[in-house]
């Protein structure tokens, strides 16, 4: 009895410890989960982390320089703003944005995506046509024209910015859904499947969205950089999150005037979204080599 409770526990244990044995094989890999685990945790933790309310101003404190350089305070790791605002404790808080809207974006533009792209690919004929013209449409739209327009229509805060960057970032989902759907669709199981009388939804459910599931992962961990980067320009743009809600781009913009004189205004928010979204691009290529099962990693 002990033996087979044994068995069990290592067999539900295996699975997660071959994928921290890959991971570890993986430079890049551990580079990226490490950077992307600490982000979320800061993000987590913002409010015990951060030393100073980042929305308070304090004018009496304005522009101090980071500890290190001359004039520098211990209350302010890396300066003050134009305002006297906290530049590490905005740094923290403003990951949560980033985060946010990085991750709630892609998540509304793959499960758009995954369900046309579902049913484009399974069924075919009129329906694939109708969605396939319905996603040139969009394609034909400049995606950055239209997020500007809707947001200077409506006003910015992180509920509208994850809704129009997801709509407007789905039909490259629907577009990698359908081709792996068209693909799957011929196999021998779904065949065999559809033969017995199993209806389509448990098909496409069961047979066709696990097989996908591992392209679109891969799509959406590198979404996820480039919607933080798109984020921070339309912050950077006075278009996206509005104050006293804190973004990275909203604080290169509070210092793009200060560059000459007081450099780390812009310079802190700078690193933390070039840091972030590397991080996201190293550990999207090692689960790109992991789940793609053309490479030798899984062997």
């Amino acid at each position: 009895m002990n033996s087979e409770h044994t068995m069990s526990t290592v067999q539900r244990r295996s699975p997660w410890i071959r994928w921290i044995k890959l991971l570890l094989q993986s430079k890049t890999g551990t580079v990226g989960f490490f950077i992307v685990s600490s982000v979320v945790f800061i993000a987590i933790f913002a409010d015990i982390l951060a030393p100073h309310d980042p929305a308070v101003n304090n004018l009496g404190d304005m522009l101090k320089p980071p500890v290190w350089l001359d004039g520098g305070s211990q209350n302010y790791i890396l300066g003050t703003d134009n305002l006297g605002r906290d530049i590490f404790s905005r740094i923290i808080h403003g990951s949560r944005v980033s985060l946010l809207v990085g991750v709630f974006s892609v998540i509304l533009a793959g499960l758009i995506g995954i369900i046309v792209g579902l049913l484009a690919g399974y069924y075919g004929g009129v329906i694939d046509s109708v969605l396939m013209r319905i996603v040139d449409s969009f394609l034909a739209i400049p995606s950055i024209l239209f997020i500007l327009v809707v947001l200077a229509v409506f006003n910015p805060s992180i509920m509208v910015l994850i809704i129009v960057i997801g709509f407007t970032n789905w039909v490259t989902y629907a577009r990698v859904v359908r081709g792996e759907v068209l693909s799957i669709k011929e196999r021998e199981y779904v065949k065999a499947s559809k033969s017995i009388g199993t209806k389509n939804i448990t098909i496409m459910l069961q047979h066709v969205l696990p097989n996908i599931l591992s392209s679109f992962i891969v799509i959406s961990t590198l979404s996820v950089a480039t919607t933080i980067v798109l984020e921070a320009s339309l912050s950077f743009l006075g278009l996206g999150i509005q104050p006293p809600d804190v973004s990275w781009g909203g604080m290169l913009t509070d210092g793009r005037n200060y560059l000459a004189t007081n450099w780390w205004l812009a310079t802190f928010p700078g690193i933390a979204i070039t840091v972030t979204v590397l991080g996201i691009i190293f550990l999207g290529d090692w689960l790109r080599d992991v789940l793609d099962p053309r490479t030798q990693v899984n062997k």
